[in-house]
């Protein structure tokens, strides 16, 4: 099998054995092995990664790769990268729920060539070769075809959070614009991404610096393929700015997201600004002692010290 079949086949290949493990596994005791922030991983994360990476091996065996619980293998510079997360979904797994995804896909140099994301479960498998985005099922392809009917949006709510406070996924479930228009739903999931490429989701937001991400670059190559409008959270193409992602449907529920992410920020940099401005006009109208400074820098930190001493706040102490 060695260099054999493009890389969209060994992508679904590798998936679909994956997949099976996943499938076999489910249900059965499994053993548990501790990862940082809460997080784990199961027997059945280890044993379908091990399954996805013979696959690879066997067909790709010059390639790096990347798995979620082996790390990296390969020169860090690898013109070809294989991204693998064996089990995307594992708390729901290991709760016995089977909204879960494995996810294979192939970085060249900076975009990726080729993708899978399978279901287990369902025995559909969403793929890319780059170009066009297709599901198989019962054998056949079938091309992808966002839609935003469903006005359903599945959120992340699972860290990091690089972009809070200004931005939060879990502030949009409180929002009145959001809920006026969308559904929320939050699977825990990568299948997400592709069923927005399906068309069985209107959007989906997360927030996160997702270059190179095992977890999300097969979805994200999903929807992109499929037709989908893919930025990050500030409306900015992927990877060149704040991080996170906003994948949708259309431009009409891309441009409503976008503007209510944007507007949560808004409020937050206007009542630090105006609390700012109001707290100098406070200390410049009483005369000024040693205490009064101290006082201002522990309260306030760097910003009011400086602007106490009327200097020119330095730019990284600027609100935001």
């Amino acid at each position: 099998m060695a260099n054999m079949g493009t890389d969209a086949e060994v992508a679904v290949a590798a998936a679909l054995a994956g997949a099976a493990v996943v499938r076999a596994r489910f249900g059965s005791a499994l053993a548990r092995f501790d990862k940082s922030g809460g997080d784990f991983a199961t027997a059945a994360d280890l044993e379908a990664e091990e399954a996805v990476i013979a696959v690879i091996r066997t067909a790709r065996p010059a390639d790096a790769v990347t798995g979620e619980e082996s790390g990296r293998a390969g020169p860090d510079g690898a013109e070809r990268r294989w991204l693998v997360d064996p089990l995307c979904g594992t708390l729901n797994y290991a709760a016995r729920s089977m909204l879960v995804a494995v996810n294979v896909a192939l970085r060249t140099g900076p975009g990726i060539t080729a993708a899978a994301s399978a279901d287990p479960f369902s025995g559909e498998i969403f793929w890319t070769d780059g170009d066009r985005a297709w599901l198989r099922g019962d054998g056949a392809d079938a091309a992808l075809a966002p839609s935003a009917e469903t006005q359903l949006v599945d959120v992340n709510l699972d860290p990091p959070f690089p972009n809070a406070p200004g931005f939060r996924a879990v502030s949009l479930l409180a929002d009145e614009a959001f809920t006026a228009r969308f559904r929320p739903r939050v699977l825990s999931t990568t299948l997400a991404l592709a069923w927005v490429a399906a068309g069985r989701r209107a959007a989906y937001v997360t927030d996160g610096h997702l270059i190179d991400s095992v977890h999300f670059a097969a979805g994200i190559a999903l929807c992109q393929a499929a037709g989908c409008i893919v930025t990050d959270v500030n409306g900015q193409r992927l990877h060149t700015g704040a991080g996170g992602l906003i994948a949708a449907a259309d431009r009409q529920t891309h441009a409503a997201l976008l503007e209510m992410i944007t507007d949560q920020a808004a409020p937050r940099r206007s009542a630090r600004t105006r609390l700012t401005t109001g707290r100098r006009r406070d200390l410049a109208a009483r005369r000024v002692t040693a205490v009064d400074l101290l006082r201002e820098f522990q309260d306030g930190g760097g910003e009011r010290f400086w602007g106490f001493l009327g200097n020119q706040v330095p730019d990284s102490l600027q609100p935001h």
